[in-house]
């Protein structure tokens, strides 16, 4: 076809609901236009000739289901990059990690679980790991470090996996990092260390899977930045709760800049540090 069908009022409904029900991204009415262009890309590459039919093309068994991640794919940005929101990492390096080092190693247990949920292409979560393996001289001698990177977006997860950035990605990164940890290639293209890429590992997660998310447990921190913004309060509500419940007691919570549990979840505490917040229980 190679333009733009209008959706209908109704046909917008069942999708935006149909979506909404598997994975809790919620388009209200004014977004129609934005669900509208990324449809009529996936119309175009399957050749439906209308919603109704590429509709009933995303529910037709194993075709269907490899449809609806590559629609997926279309539906969700994934603007990041490498030390995103400093005031966060600086706050998790020199107060919370030392704090949870100490907690942990009165009762002998030395491990420290970490989660980037809504992951994107990594940069979030390889951050983390060139953060805990300049720890590792000191502090964090001889601990097991798990960093575990999840999205939605099956697309990102293979781009992170890769580990292989433009110049764009690493625009905020410190001098120190890197040198240290990537390789600078022609075409400006950063190649990052093995030794990086091995502490993280990658999958594809919906977090609005229930069963799915029983799983991750017992995290010291997760973080979550500019995800929930795709939720209603419903969806919101939901997903936080696993949070909540997969947080270890001392554990600390961390979401975007502009992002808020006020009203979503009374659970958590709030706690400041210069320059932003984080949540624990």
């Amino acid at each position: 076809m190679g333009y733009t069908v209008k959706i209908s009022d109704k046909d917008f409904e069942i999708l935006r609901d149909y979506i909404y029900n598997l994975c809790g991204i919620y388009f209200h009415t004014s977004k129609k236009y934005f669900l509208e262009s990324r449809l009529a890309r996936r119309m175009d590459a399957t050749g439906s000739k209308s919603h109704a039919e590429y509709y009933q093309l995303v529910r037709s068994g194993a075709t269907g289901a490899v449809e609806l991640r590559r629609l997926l794919d279309e539906i969700t940005t994934n603007e990041t990059c490498f030390f995103r929101n400093v005031p966060q990492l600086t706050a998790m390096e020199n107060k919370f990690i030392p704090e949870i080092a100490a907690i942990k190693s009165k009762i002998g247990f030395r491990k420290l679980r970490l989660w980037s949920a809504g992951s994107s292409s990594g940069e979030e979560a390889y951050t983390l790991a060139m953060i805990l393996l300049e720890k590792r001289a000191s502090l964090l001698k001889d601990w097991i470090i798990e960093i575990v990177g999840t999205d939605i977006n099956e697309t990102v997860i293979s781009q992170a996996k890769e580990g292989i950035y433009s110049a764009y990605s690493v625009r905020n990164t410190p001098e120190y990092y890197r040198r240290k940890y990537f390789k600078e290639e022609a075409g400006e293209r950063f190649v990052l260390s093995p030794e990086i890429k091995r502490m993280v590992s990658f999958s594809q997660l919906n977090l609005y899977d229930e069963n799915k998310m029983l799983f991750m447990k017992s995290f010291d921190f997760i973080f979550c930045a500019n995800v929930l913004i795709y939720f209603d309060l419903a969806s919101k509500s939901k997903v936080v709760q696993h949070f909540y419940n997969n947080l270890q007691p001392y554990g600390y919570f961390f979401v975007g800049q502009s992002e808020s549990l006020h009203g979503v979840n009374d659970k958590f505490k709030t706690i400041h540090f210069p320059g932003g917040f984080a949540y624990n229980k």
